[in-house]
């Protein structure tokens, strides 16, 4: 390719609304395109660069017998309503009528669709196991857009459903789909953590996700060194203190005026934290049934510890978006809570969920649901009870592992990919069955496993970059060299460049031939913030039959012959080319 022919629009500073390294590069190298919040278009380089993504994709799930389809993004309601999920997705879901007033919703995710299409087309378990993918457009309207292709609102993704008879069917298919998203992503040159994870929306058992290590990630995940235990910090179990051996000590209200946090209470009564009772105010609706009202929840954990909001909206069954914090002064007149003030003991009206630490404890300190005044020597089962007990805490840096005890340490991650034990969530409302040997239905045991395409690209160059521009890794390069002629019209310049030019091709070396009319100066900047992995130097040495080559990753520009610079090149991309 030439460059005086190339759809390109390099950008010198870096746009206002960009945060992070991957938007600020993907816009000032012309990559991507903003059309509005949350909606970007690809331009020739960005659209060579998620292609070679999704041919390793179609590689990696081509070699372990996945079949690809297209399903369209426009889905019906009903589907949707089958399942349960029409309500519980919730607002980033974008619904839609046409003109016969029928529900749709442009497509977040395919579960519904595969089903629908398995089941009407599969019978006997002589068929089974099968599995389906595809490369497609996904929407979300979600709250805040942000960090370019990291939160967007249209995205591309790879969703692939495997039908199994069996469990053991869906263990197999599970494994085959893990290995082959840590070849995906090793192959792309990402430095990747799988996870154990929430399954969130999506549902089911179990599930990994893969988290593309990076100080910018939105994803926190928490590890172990000594056992390996890996998880996002909102699924990470959590590993209760033992409990405590103390005698029962009677129970007394304490005058604590202005005392509001758990910080002043104990400063003020000469406790440490760890023998306070945190209350946690929130209010909840249903969402099949948004009109009946709210209903009220209290939460109590160690005063030490955070709460994890995935467990508790799990605790409750219900979507992230149909819990959150109450009004205090509407739930003290329904529940008795006080502001500041509130504990497990005088409450009514509220479902009381506790963290399983709590029934540990001994001798506690709590509010008294009474203004300036709390509690001392609370005990649980003694003073008072909950509706539920759950572990409600959040896992973090310099906790005990849940699995051997040693302490945790944290990281930040971009989720690129995840994959999920489904089940029978969808294929028993769906009626999703095949006949066995005796000729029995069965539901199919369903999972899913999905690769963020869009999220997968930047995530490459928010690992590969450095201050002058992003560094391909050569599997992924929309070009894998750059031929910069210093001056187009030297002759002699020219023709050699030309020269090395037709030898990469044929070589098949994706090639761009920088042959602007520019000064040098701006040719070399734009080599460097473009990023392809080989650049090739035509300039006075040409004379001579000699190049500059010099790796965009790293190293010393060095002057050799250009036949030997082309042929580094090849030798390199041809090593490199498969990850």
């Amino acid at each position: 390719m030439r460059a005086s022919q190339m759809f390109l629009n390099t950008l010198r500073e870096a746009p206002s609304e960009a945060e992070i390294p991957s938007h600020i590069l993907l816009l000032r190298t012309g990559m991507i395109s903003k059309l509005v919040s949350g909606v970007y278009g690809f331009m020739p380089l960005g659209i060579r660069a998620l292609q070679k993504i999704e041919t390793i994709i179609r590689e990696e799930m081509d070699a372990i017998g996945a079949q690809e389809v297209l399903m369209s993004a426009l889905q019906p309601a009903e589907l949707w309503q089958e399942s349960g999920r029409w309500s519980a997705y919730g607002p980033e879901m974008w619904r839609l009528r046409d003109r016969n007033d029928r529900e749709f919703c442009l497509g977040p995710t395919h579960e519904e669709i595969f089903t629908d299409t398995v089941r009407s087309r599969v019978s006997s378990y002589r068929q089974l196991p099968i599995s389906l993918y595809q490369i497609q457009h996904k929407y979300r309207d979600e709250a805040r857009p942000r960090f370019g292709l990291m939160r967007s609102r249209e995205f591309i993704m790879k969703d692939n459903y495997s039908f199994d008879r069996d469990k053991a069917g869906l263990d197999k298919s599970y494994m085959d789909n893990y290995r082959a998203y840590s070849n995906v992503f090793t192959r792309c040159g990402l430095d990747f953590r799988a996870v154990e994870a929430d399954s969130g929306a999506i549902g089911g058992s179990n599930s990994h996700e893969f988290c593309a290590l990076a100080g910018t990630g939105e994803e926190e995940i928490v590890y172990c060194d000594g056992c390996g235990m890996a998880a996002t910090s909102e699924r990470a179990a959590f590993r209760d203190a033992p409990a405590s051996s103390e005698e029962m000590l009677a129970l007394e209200k304490k005058l604590t005026p202005g005392t509001k946090t758990i910080e002043d209470v104990c400063a003020f009564l000469g406790l440490p934290q760890e023998k306070s009772v945190k209350a946690l105010l929130f209010q909840t609706f249903d969402p099949d049934d948004p009109d009946a009202g709210y209903k009220y929840v209290a939460c109590f954990i160690r005063g030490d510890r955070q709460l994890n909001k995935t467990k508790l909206n799990n605790a409750l069954d219900l979507p992230d978006y149909a819990v959150s914090f109450a009004d205090e002064a509407a739930m003290a007149s329904a529940t008795g809570c006080v502001g500041g003030f509130t504990g497990p003991i005088g409450l009514h009206d509220c479902l009381i969920i506790a963290d399983s630490e709590l029934t540990g404890c001994r001798n506690m300190c709590a509010g008294a649901c009474e203004a300036d005044h709390h509690y001392i020597n609370v005990n649980y089962g003694r003073d008072w009870s909950a509706d539920k007990v759950v572990d409600l805490k959040l896992l973090q840096e310099g906790d005990p592992c849940p699995v051997c005890g040693k302490p945790m340490k944290s990281a930040r991650g971009i989720e690129v990919g995840q994959v999920f034990k489904l089940g029978t969530k969808y294929s028993v409302p769906m009626k999703c069955t095949f006949k066995d040997e005796n000729q029995q239905d069965q539901p199919m045991e369903m999972g899913c496993y999905g690769i963020g395409v869009t999220r997968t690209l930047a995530a490459v160059v928010e690992q590969h970059h450095d201050e002058h521009g992003i560094i391909w890794p050569v599997s992924v390069a929309p070009y894998h060299a750059m031929i910069v002629i210093v001056n187009i019209k030297d002759e002699a310049q020219c023709a050699l460049a030309e020269e090395i030019y037709e030898k990469l091709t044929k070589a098949g070396v994706e090639t761009v031939i920088d042959d602007r009319d520019e000064r040098a100066g701006v040719k070399f900047k734009d080599a460097d913030l473009l990023g392809f992995p080989v650049r090739i130097t035509v300039g006075k040495a040409a004379a001579e039959g000699n190049v500059e080559y010099k790796l965009r990753r790293g190293g010393d520009m060095e002057l050799i012959p250009a036949g030997e610079a082309a042929e580094r090149a090849i030798a390199l991309v041809n090593a490199e080319r498969r990850g």
